[in-house]
């Protein structure tokens, strides 16, 4: 017996360092086929041995470092210009990893719900035909739908494709416009890395310290304590039979081009939701930090549509931390206005309330807000229009980062003052002047100190609104699109909708 056990430690202590030894990983970023940012250093790093030596190659340069007690390590690449041309990122230590057909250019982080995980093979078949053609410099890589409890090193990824007829169906389809229209303009290779998650709130992408430091953190918390007391284990159990009915009969309205009448089941408030506060942030966002970025788009909103007060803080919060996490406070951050839904009730305000807190963000330096008032679906919470969402953002990005001439912007708001018995309304981006789209302005009302709104009528003068009502003598307020699913027809000479305004704060 005891030469049994003093064999079977000679044999434990022989294949130890095999046993401790770990192979080295890559952060989920760095996979076959990947686009990696030009211009700005670049941060390649990933897990190994503890104190193991790491050697970095790429594109002629060599770059050594060592993992730390953990087995961490990160090093700094130069700046690259952009690249077509294949290249290796070739990884050594005591094993070595080759990353293959990597290319250079601009690298877009597409964040938010399911307007943004909204995919090309969902729209209809003309978008979907413009859509299928072979773009091998247009590349997504997909971030899996992870939940953390802290910020996570690693995340499951769905690897990086090429956009081609076989795989452009399982890209976003905002982002794939988006990047189609910077490829175009650019020649360049252009990759988004998909990070989105359908039914999300804002508060699951924010980590808790941007969140609770904001005033409605504490609330957002306590709201989050109560769901989780609401969901008894009988009742998540009960749960996955609920959504299976649920998707089972949006698949069947789909294929029959009808409306799903059975209410989406917000799923459970437990700890792996993605409804917990820093849950995505700490599985989707904080794994793929510090990597190189060209920017940010980000559609999301409807989950916090009911409580626009609390987003005027927390969306600027989350673009700020989000920097603060890349080291970067001038990162651009481009993103969509929700467009006109009727929720149930077209008149009600709800959303109006809502896309005006949306424009807090564009306070923050290097922000851009895309209007879609005009091209939503007033009974449907997934608009069509993802084609022409995805160009309005890529107006932004050429204008603000690529110097194109022209419009991105549709009129602003700027002011109102009265003269007589009318309001003179002026706007900023207004263009070569304002143009109202096949009947006289629609969606305008004015009111006087009485506080009550009655519908306005228009004359355009040049790039002003002159606006009144027979029912307000002596007016001192004026709204434009203000409800939720309004009949937007006002735009600029470029052909880029008004945002919706109001010049009261009642």
């Amino acid at each position: 017996m005891r030469i049994r056990l003093l064999l079977l430690s000679s044999f434990i202590l022989c294949f130890m360092p095999l046993m401790a030894r770990s192979e080295i990983t890559l952060a989920a970023v760095f996979r076959d086929h990947a686009i990696l940012q030009r211009d700005k250093p670049l941060p390649i790093w990933g897990q190994a041995s503890a104190g193991e030596k790491i050697t970095v190659s790429f594109h002629g340069q060599s770059v050594g470092t060592t993992a730390d007690g953990e087995g961490q390590w990160i090093v700094f690449l130069d700046a690259i210009p952009a690249s077509m041309e294949a290249a290796e990122l070739v990884v050594a230590g005591k094993d070595t990893v080759v990353v293959k057909d990597v290319l250079i250019g601009d690298v877009w982080l597409a964040s938010g719900q399911s307007n943004m995980e909204w995919s090309v093979s969902l729209l209809n078949n003309e978008e979907r035909q413009i859509a299928q053609v072979d773009l091998p410099f247009l590349r997504q890589l997909r971030i899996e739908r992870t939940v953390a409890d802290r910020p996570a090193r690693t995340v499951p990824t769905s690897g990086w494709e090429a956009a081609s007829p076989q795989t452009v169906g399982g890209f976003t389809a905002v982002g794939y416009f988006f990047g189609r229209e910077l490829q175009r303009k650019l020649n360049i290779p252009i990759g988004i890395i998909l990070s989105a998650w359908g039914g999300t709130e804002i508060e699951s992408w924010m980590s808790d310290t941007s969140r609770l430091a904001t005033t409605v953190g504490p609330s957002t918390e306590q709201r989050w304590k109560q769901a989780m007391s609401e969901w008894p284990p009988e009742r998540v159990a009960a749960y996955p039979a609920l959504n299976a009915a649920w998707q089972k009969a949006e698949d069947e309205a789909k294929a029959s081009r009808k409306k799903n009448l059975v209410p989406w089941p917000n799923p459970p408030a437990t700890l792996d939701s993605p409804a917990r506060p820093g849950g995505l942030f700490n599985g989707m966002i904080a794994p793929l930090q510090p990597v190189s970025l060209r920017g940010v788009i980000w559609y999301q909103g409807e989950s916090n549509a009911g409580r626009p007060t609390e987003y005027v803080e927390l969306f600027p919060a989350m673009i700020r931390a989000w920097r603060e996490n890349w080291g970067d406070q001038q990162l651009p951050f481009y993103f969509v206005q929700l467009p006109d839904y009727s929720d149930g009730n077209p008149a009600a305000r709800t959303w109006a309330r809502f896309r005006e807190a949306q424009t807090s963000a564009l306070a923050l330096p290097a922000t851009g807000m895309a209007v879609a008032i005009d091209i939503g679906d007033r009974g449907d919470i997934h608009p069509t229009a993802k084609m022409e969402l995805g160009r309005r953002l890529a107006l932004i990005a050429k204008a603000r980062l690529h110097g194109t001439q022209g419009d991105d912007s549709g009129p602003v708001f700027a002011n109102a003052v009265r003269e007589g018995s009318a309001m003179r309304v002026v706007f900023t981006h207004a263009g070569s002047g304002l143009i109202s789209h096949q009947r006289p302005v629609q969606s305008l009302e004015i009111a006087g100190a009485d506080r009550i709104f009655y519908v306005g009528f228009a004359r355009i003068d040049r790039d002003t609104l002159i606006v009144s009502s027979p029912h307000v003598k002596e007016p001192v307020a004026i709204r434009y699109a203000w409800s939720n699913a309004p009949d937007a027809n006002l735009y600029g000479g470029a052909g880029l909708p008004a945002a919706p305004f109001r010049s009261d704060n009642w």
